[in-house]
């Protein structure tokens, strides 16, 4: 399976627990079952600090009472590479979209851009597949790392692609100036400012999930996919409910 096994899961050297919540989204919802966060990295290097960051995001999002899920890119091929797109890694990571309530997308910057590796993975998420959409309605956040300068070309690039698909971006983010700086030896993150805002990022993440997790159905509902389906609203002018957890093209 193209998951990668988090390390120290529980380990959180650079976050000062007195100034950290355990649970961010108390009374804003539900938090049960866990939040579900499916977390993407655009990079394949050994020592790959896009994958770090991302690392660094799922123990504070387990910290913050969520489960989640790495997805490793290391196999996944082209897009029409095979037929249909009929590959294992391809499968997987649908599936995962599927699961998930909420995503973290970490990339490098390249050239001024996201890189391959990243633009792949979300170039094989279809905005429809068998009436069921992976992404429209979950929440998402973004991060990049860049090798010089701060920059923010590639969370620009990712907001825009998160848009294209129908997810709910928070309004923080995450850009890591010059990360071979910010990692120890063992892959860890330093504590920094540049550590502080992706926990304040994750805390946001959490949040948005919780507080739209009740309504997420009711929130992508549309107009034109209800007439597109032939799905008309009841005689009280009542809106039918989906299930959120599948984000349906239209209601049954």
């Amino acid at each position: 399976m193209p998951l990668r096994d988090l390390a120290d899961p529980d380990h959180l050297p650079a976050l000062d627990r007195r100034y950290a919540l355990d649970r961010p989204a108390l009374g804003l919802g539900a938090g049960d079952p866990p939040p579900r966060i499916l977390l993407l990295y655009g990079s394949l290097r050994e020592r790959s600090y896009s994958r770090l960051c991302i690392e660094e995001a799922a123990r504070l999002l387990r910290f913050f009472g969520c489960e989640t899920r790495i997805f490793d890119p290391a196999t996944l091929p082209l897009p029409d590479q095979y037929p249909g797109d009929d590959h294992p890694a391809v499968h997987e990571l649908r599936e995962l979209s599927m699961w998930s309530e909420g995503q973290v997308w970490c990339s490098p910057e390249r050239h001024g851009q996201i890189t391959g590796i990243m633009k792949l993975q979300i170039d094989h998420l279809p905005l429809s597949m068998g009436g069921m959409r992976p992404t429209q309605g979950r929440t998402l956040a973004v991060m990049q790392v860049s090798a010089g300068s701060q920059s923010f070309n590639s969370v620009n690039s990712l907001r825009v692609l998160g848009r294209w698909m129908r997810m709910v971006t928070i309004p923080n983010q995450s850009s890591v100036a010059k990360a071979f700086d910010e990692f120890d030896n063992a892959g860890r993150m330093r504590p920094s400012s540049y550590y502080d805002r992706i926990v304040d990022v994750m805390e946001e993440l959490v949040r948005f999930t919780v507080l739209l997790r009740p309504h997420t159905a009711r929130l992508v509902d549309r107009y034109s996919e209800r007439k597109e389906a032939g799905v008309p609203i009841d005689a009280t002018g009542a809106w039918q409910h989906c299930n959120p957890s599948k984000i349906l093209t239209a209601c049954p």
